[in-house]
């Protein structure tokens, strides 16, 4: 298994990292490593722009949906066949698909895995054992590497964690800070803004019993009120113990999606923030 996981995707992601690479070489481009992984990320990036469009997208319209659901929840508590109904007929309404948000997330996770993989293996490359196993796997002669290459970016070892870079260079937190600044506003802004939401009208079929709705926090939303802010945590953690080169890969990766969730949804949450500071 993992040998086919390899072959369809670690293999062909090495060599258009390898390519990049020896391009920015010929091109006299400083600390092409580092580069390489930028590139190489923005590269993945918009390979999965119409996916990721498609599933943000239907994220969009299933939060827009809530309080229309919330509502069908309380008018219809206890009768389970009728709130299913009902919840098919608002979804066939408004043209949502509730699998459309996953799907494409399904066909992500594999690449960015494998894009992931890479990187965990290239950042190592100190060693001749690991340049030699890069070697054996890429498709062309030109594309071997003659020699260790240079694992520095701005002075900083891409092979090294944050953790230990510590002591030596204290201003080095900044990386993990920044990937969980980063986290959190991707994540903050896939959240619709409150002005949005109380311009939703729940049902005006009913509307003496919408008036009597109450807000609720189901598993669902205090899951999600609670990983807003845990998972940025978990990233900058991470991010303190794991290589730099990883980091530089995932802050990459957030800034672009934080300009393609910008697109579709503007600022979202992350605009209450700044609508609380100047009140």
């Amino acid at each position: 298994m993992a040998e086919i996981f390899n072959f369809i995707l670690v293999n062909p992601i090495i060599n258009i990292l390898i390519a990049i690479y020896k391009t920015l070489l010929i091109l006299h481009i400083p600390y092409p490593l580092g580069f390489s992984i930028i590139v190489l990320t923005v590269v993945i990036r918009l390979i999965l722009y119409p996916l990721t469009h498609s599933q943000l997208k239907a994220s969009k319209k299933m939060q827009e949906l809530s309080p229309h659901l919330s509502n069908l929840k309380d008018k219809h508590k206890g009768d389970a066949k009728k709130l299913q109904a009902e919840t098919m007929r608002l979804y066939k309404e408004h043209g949502v698909n509730p699998a459309a948000g996953c799907v494409p997330l399904i066909i992500q996770i594999p690449i960015i895995w494998g894009l992931y993989s890479v990187l965990n293996k290239v950042v190592a490359v100190g060693s001749v054992n690991v340049i030699s196993d890069i070697n054996k796997v890429v498709y062309f002669d030109f594309l071997k590497l003659a020699g260790k290459w240079d694992t520095f970016f701005f002075g900083i070892p891409l092979g090294q964690n944050p953790s230990h870079l510590f002591q030596a260079m204290p201003l080095i937190l900044l990386v993990p800070v920044l990937t969980a600044v980063f986290q959190f506003m991707q994540s903050k802004m896939m959240m619709p803004a409150k002005d949005k939401v109380k311009n939703i009208v729940p049902d005006k079929k009913d509307s003496a019993k919408a008036g009597q709705v109450k807000k609720k926090d189901d598993f669902a939303s205090v899951f999600q009120s609670q990983s807003l802010y845990i998972f940025p945590l978990m990233i900058g953690f991470f991010s303190y113990n794991f290589p730099i080169g990883l980091s530089l890969y995932w802050n990459t990766f957030s800034v672009f999606g934080i300009i393609q969730q910008y697109q579709i949804s503007g600022w979202g949450g992350l605009k209450d923030i700044w609508t609380r500071r100047k009140k």
